[in-house]
């Protein structure tokens, strides 16, 4: 082990690692239930329960490994938060894609992500995207999952009147999903291992809390659920390779298929490499020339991570922040990130526990409190990166304002993307600073005018 991840070279251990490994195993649990009710979305886009969650912990624990042994990292990958609400809630519910074809869409996604990043493009499109628009795009994903988690677990709901408003405090899930809320945000501020593990925690306190208030005869409450490992491998095998079926690509007739495909690509691509900087720099392995060592390997792990995905049945997977956790736990090389990986296929082995994070059907809807936690506090923490914004420069702020606001009231991050930066385009052109607007982004804007031009005309 020693030579094959160069622990020692390190100043690491081998014991240190495999505990570093397991604490972001423990810090990223919750994505299995939380990506499986998503995408699940109470049976509205056509994904079946069982299989996703049994294809989100394979295909982490696949990545993660791979990520281990190829670039030598303590960087955990899992299902991206955000893409997958945008997957469940705008392409399949909103657009009408059955999620075969949007698993079609994630493919064909994560085969150009894997061609851009085995050619020098990745690195050329990451320089040329002004700073401070890449964290308003991760800000805006923030808001969106934030607004999903507080819309799945009652918060907030539909009004006629005012579109959305405060949700009814009477019902006893959303009192809980209240609880779990402040729960979280109380111990997300507690310094050590508990502010680490904050959702976790939370999410387990919050899930206890509600099977012993059910017992006791409170309605609404998450209950287990009487599930059968076999059954859930039944289900993913049923799900398995999907995503190549004649109906699957028959979605790319539609013109707006391939604003979705840039839209995966574009996020992928920024918050994988916000996550592998900010790893790199708590375990302090850069160069004399600021590179990020094993940087390329790191990137062609994730890349590949993105192509597997669709086939095994889950939505885009990325390098997630949650491995910082390691890092500052002392993790320093990849048998952290394999420790983490082998914990991920382990997770079906004890697939029944997981049945408590369940969402519970009241009447129509549908409502999560244990899991609406966790995305209304990852959604908090991502919109931390709008202290990176330059808020001295007037057109930054109002596009950034405009990216934001725009993928939430349109419950889609794709034209939230896409009309803040057309937006940004014309003020820079107004204002005579044209030239300082990258050709990617005029390239970017231009794709997504030409797709609501196709939209109107067809």
């Amino acid at each position: 082990m020693n030579r094959l991840f160069k622990i020692k070279e390190r100043g690491s251990s081998v014991w240190q690692e495999i505990i570093s490994g397991l604490i972001v195993f423990l810090a990223m649990s919750y994505i299995l239930p939380v990506n499986a009710n998503i995408l699940f979305a109470g049976g509205e886009t056509g994904a079946d329960y069982n299989a996703v969650f049994f294809a989100t912990a394979i295909c982490s624990g696949i990545c993660c490994i791979l990520m281990g042994l190829l670039a030598n990292l303590p960087v955990a990958l899992s299902a991206g938060m955000g893409v997958n609400a945008f997957l469940a809630f705008t392409v399949c519910m909103e657009m009408g894609y059955s999620f075969p074809q949007c698993l079609a869409v994630v493919l064909v996604a994560g085969v150009v992500f894997l061609a851009i990043t085995l050619t020098p493009i990745r690195e050329k499109i990451i320089r040329s995207i002004p700073k401070s628009l890449k964290y308003a795009v991760s800000a805006g994903l923030g808001g969106f999952i934030c607004f999903v988690g507080l819309k799945n677990g009652g918060i907030i709901q539909s009004s006629e009147g005012t579109l959305v408003a405060l949700g009814d405090f009477s019902n006893s899930a959303v009192l809980l999903t209240l609880f779990g809320v402040l729960l979280v945000l109380a111990l997300m501020q507690v310094k050590g291992k508990v502010g680490k593990l904050a959702i976790v925690i939370s999410m387990t306190i919050t899930a206890v809390v509600g099977v012993i208030l059910g017992l006791c005869g409170v309605p609404n409450m998450p209950t287990f659920v009487n599930a059968s490992i076999g059954e859930g491998f039944k289900a993913f095998g049923k799900g398995f390779g999907s995503c190549f079926t004649a109906e699957a690509f028959s979605v790319f007739g539609r013109p707006e298929t391939y604003v979705i495909i840039f839209s995966l690509i574009f996020v992928n691509l920024f918050d994988t490499t916000a996550t592998l900087i900010a790893v790199g720099d708590k375990v302090g392995i850069f160069d004399e020339k600021g590179d990020f060592v094993g940087g390329k390997k790191a990137m062609l792990a994730d890349a590949v991570g993105a192509v597997i995905c669709a086939p095994l049945g889950t939505s885009t997977v990325t390098s997630f922040a949650e491995s910082t956790v390691g890092a500052e736990s002392g993790a320093k090389t990849g048998l952290a990130a394999c420790t983490t990986g082998v914990l991920f296929l382990l997770s079906v082995l004890i697939y029944p526990v997981f049945s408590i994070f369940a969402g519970v059907q009241i009447g129509a809807a549908n409502f999560t409190p244990v899991t609406s936690l966790a995305l209304i506090s990852v959604g908090c923490l991502m919109f931390g990166n709008l202290k990176e914004i330059d808020w001295k420069d007037n057109i930054i702020v109002i596009s950034t304002f405009l990216i934001i606001i725009l993928m939430i009231l349109t419950y889609s991050v794709s034209d939230g993307l896409g009309l803040g930066l057309i937006a940004y385009c014309v003020m820079m052109l107004m204002s005579k600073r044209g030239k300082e607007v990258p050709i990617v982004i005029y390239g970017v804007a231009g794709i997504f005018i030409i797709n609501y031009i196709l939209n109107i005309i067809l």
